[in-house]
């Protein structure tokens, strides 16, 4: 991918990640893979179906900051960045992996890691 491509890229995953923050059962259909699995911030692994019963987070406030993509295969890139979660006061760095799948980006992978700024 050329520096735009990455540029183009770059925006669009910043809108899914933000959109994420704030999911519906829609969106995780739409946006994780079948194979898709996660390491939370509370310790608990999560997989792909666990989210078919997960309802929205809406009793949180969080802010996205520093983010950044990091190409790994023409296909498949990483995304790494801070959440502050003003409600819980709880900072975590966040990275998710996305592979493209018949010209359709989907999050296969995501771990949030607490810390302390």
């Amino acid at each position: 991918m050329n520096r735009t491509d990455l540029a183009i890229l770059e925006n669009y995953l910043f809108e899914l990640e933000t959109k994420l923050l704030k999911p519906t059962k829609e969106l995780y259909a739409e946006y994780l893979s079948d194979t898709y699995f996660e390491f939370g911030s509370s310790g608990n692994v999560w997989i792909r179906k666990d989210y078919d019963v997960i309802g929205s987070r809406d009793t949180r406030k969080l802010t996205l900051t520093q983010f950044q993509l990091h190409p790994l295969a023409d296909d498949v890139v990483m995304v790494t960045y801070h959440i502050h979660d003003e409600i819980r006061e709880l900072n975590t760095l966040r990275s998710s992996i996305w592979r493209q799948f018949n010209k359709k980006w989907k999050m296969i992978f995501h771990q949030g890691t607490p810390t302390r700024s």
